[in-house]
C-alpha cells in the first residue's frame, strides 16, 4: 500500500525530530563528533521531508548536502531563504565520521568545542522547527 506524499514526508520530519533530541543527547554527553553529525543528518532529514511534500522530483534522495537541499526548498519557498546559514552543518557530513576526512585528525579527538556543538544544535532546532510547523507537528 502506498501512503500519500503528506503521510510519508511527515515520517521523515519526525525521524528529524528525533535525531535532532537524540544528537542533543549526545551533545550533553559531550560526544560532539556524534551529536555534530547528527545535527547534520536531522536538517537532511527534515528537508527531504518538506521537499518530498512538495515536489515529485527524486532528484532530492540523491543529494546530502543541506545546501542543496536548501536550493530546492527556497525555489520553491522563498521563506527558505532566511535559513541559508544552516549550509554550515554541511561541513559535519564527513569529517566528524572518517580520519581521512581530517588530514592528520581523528574525529572523535577533534571535534571536541561545546560551543561548536551548541551552535549547530541551535541552527538545526531552527530549521527543524520551521519544517515541523509546516506540517503542523506539535511532538
Amino acid at each position: 500500500m502506498k501512503r500519500d506524499s503528506f503521510e510519508e514526508a511527515k515520517r521523515w520530519v519526525i525521524q528529524a525530530i528525533d535525531e535532532f533530541n537524540d544528537a542533543d543527547e549526545l551533545r550533553k554527553l559531550g560526544k560532539f563528533y556524534l551529536a555534530l553529525f547528527h545535527f547534520q543528518q536531522s536538517v537532511e532529514k527534515a528537508l527531504k521531508g518538506y521537499l518530498f511534500y512538495k515536489t515529485s522530483s527524486l532528484q532530492i534522495f540523491q543529494t546530502h548536502s543541506i545546501e542543496d537541499l536548501l536550493n530546492f526548498a527556497m525555489n520553491l519557498e522563498k521563506d527558505f531563504e532566511k535559513y541559508k546559514y544552516v549550509k554550515k552543518l554541511d561541513r559535519y557530513y564527513i569529517p566528524t565520521r572518517y580520519p581521512n576526512g581530517l588530514p592528520g585528525g581523528i574525529p572523535s579527538r577533534v571535534f571536541d568545542d561545546p560551543e561548536e556543538a551548541l551552535e549547530a544544535s541551535n541552527i538545526a532546532r531552527d530549521i527543524i522547527n520551521f519544517i515541523k510547523n509546516k506540517f503542523n507537528l506539535w511532538i
